[in-house]
């Protein structure tokens, strides 16, 4: 288990869809519970083209274009796309 700072709370992620077949295993339905602090299992390169949208979520931040409790996001892999929901836990 990743350290983090006292009372901050992961976020929760959930494979919405895999168009193709997923080379890390991931699977529409698996649920994950991430943060800054911890891949929650997540593919790396996935994890690493998401860090940026997980830091403004999980430190209180909000796009203008989006929902400040959830995004949905795709992976790099566009032959083989994932798309997960992260919401605030």
């Amino acid at each position: 288990m990743a350290i983090q700072p006292e009372g901050m709370k992961h976020l929760e992620a959930e494979v919405i869809s895999v168009k193709g077949e997923c080379s890390a295993g991931h699977k529409a339905g698996d649920k994950l519970k991430i943060g800054c602090w911890d891949t929650g299992g997540l593919c790396g390169f996935f994890y690493h083209d998401i860090f940026p949208n997980l830091n403004v979520m999980q430190f209180g931040g909000q796009y203008p274009w989006g929902s400040a409790d959830e995004l949905t996001l795709e992976c790099p892999d566009r032959e083989n796309a994932v798309t997960i929901r992260i919401r605030k836990a």
